[in-house]
């Protein structure tokens, strides 16, 4: 018997956490294949190039699909978009896969939706469900869903939308949040270790921040992200406090905040931006530090389960499901250092993470290999609620 072919679609270092555990579960077995194929940020250098992390971690890319990009205004993803179809189109058919696996919104991965869709290829879905008001990845997510075949959800409260949008229950797995599997095996590194890597000189307390574009809210993200550099101001004004800063996606004005953000940190001894950490030390340092400040979904998926706070700010994760610690504030100067303050004051010891368990790749591995002809799975019915 061949080995099922299983192609995972990465598109950014978020995702790459959130699909390697799975990855590594393939790659295992015997009688799987792995295909992983590398786009979006990882090919970017202004986000890192992390593509080399998938390699390093053992998982050889069989394909790269980049879009030329001329900048992250809402035209230019927009026309990276079409292009990414173009090249996915392209790849999946040379590949032929059996599954394809994506996770999330990102309009990378809605570009790799649509190609599976017209390829007949069965799409396995990652974290639909989801709700994210502040975002037009909102509108991706659930579009999607409707092109997806099978559906791995990180919540019950997910998987109800999922059916709610006409999909069958019997397609819908609730297995949690597969970045929790990670936490699980990885050992951390120490806050000496990590300083040392980085150049970070960590002080009395530490902030590690991610502030991505806000693609839907009334007040620009660059509007947005004075606020909260305004707010960290304050906060460090005492000379007590270090801030470690990791770089927005590259969403419609990525490129302007990272600008911002450099520029920031240029003439500010205590704050350090890196492009991109990697997975083992965005982790630690989330454990280095004292909170977690920003709008970055891991501040509401992995954080928790760290034993740390989470500052949420503004729109993005709107409607998200979180844990007690975490706090939302208004994308205000006043708003983010009351709730930094307040956050730095929480015990954060006995915290319950509400997506999971640690163990949903083994369930979505095991559910891929469970179905007998992947090809019957892409004719579906509406499944109409009672």
């Amino acid at each position: 018997m061949e080995p099922r072919k299983i192609c995972v679609i990465t598109g950014s270092r978020a995702d790459y956490g959130y699909l390697a555990t799975l990855m590594g579960l393939v790659r295992e077995d015997p009688g799987c294949a792995l295909q992983v194929v590398a786009t979006g940020m990882h090919l970017w250098p202004e986000f890192g190039e992390t593509w080399r992390e998938i390699e390093a971690d053992g998982h050889p890319i069989a394909a790269r699909v980049a879009a030329p990009f001329t900048g992250t205004g809402p035209a230019d993803v927009a026309r990276a978009t079409g292009r990414l179809v173009e090249g996915f189109a392209a790849t999946l058919e040379a590949l032929a896969p059996d599954f394809a696996v994506v996770l999330g919104d990102r309009y990378e991965i809605f570009a790799a939706a649509q190609a599976c869709l017209f390829l007949r290829i069965p799409l396995a879905h990652l974290a639909g469900g989801d709700v994210t008001e502040g975002a037009y990845d909102e509108a991706m997510r659930h579009s999607i869903t409707k092109m997806a075949a099978l559906h791995f959800v990180t919540t019950p409260q997910a998987a109800r939308r999922v059916a709610q949008l006409g999909e069958d229950p019997a397609r819908i797995f609730c297995v949690g949040a597969t970045s929790l599997d990670r936490l699980a095996t990885l050992p951390l590194l120490s806050k000496e270790d990590l300083a040392a890597q980085l150049g970070f000189d960590f002080k009395a307390r530490n902030l590690l921040v991610t502030f991505h574009p806000v693609t839907l809210a009334a007040t620009s993200s660059a509007a947005q992200l004075d606020e909260l550099l305004a707010a960290l101001d304050d906060l460090a004004a005492d000379g007590g406090t270090g801030i470690l800063c990791t770089a927005p996606n590259a969403d419609t004005e990525g490129l302007d905040l990272l600008a911002r953000l450099t520029d920031y940190a240029a003439s500010r001894p205590h704050v350090l931006v890196r492009a991109s950490l990697g997975q083992l030390r965005y982790l630690s340092a989330v454990a280095a530090c004292d909170a977690v400040v920003g709008n970055s979904s891991s501040g509401l998926y992995e954080v928790p389960s760290l034993g740390r706070p989470t500052v949420d700010i503004g729109e993005r994760q709107q409607g998200r499901l979180r844990a007690g610690s975490v706090l939302h504030c208004a994308p205000e100067r006043a708003a983010i250092r009351a709730a930094v303050e307040a956050a730095l004051a929480l015990d954060c010891s006995n915290v319950v993470n509400p997506y999971g368990d640690g163990r949903a790749s083994r369930r979505i591995l095991d559910a891929l290999l469970a179905v007998p002809d992947p090809r019957a799975l892409t004719r579906k019915r509406f499944h109409d609620l009672p």
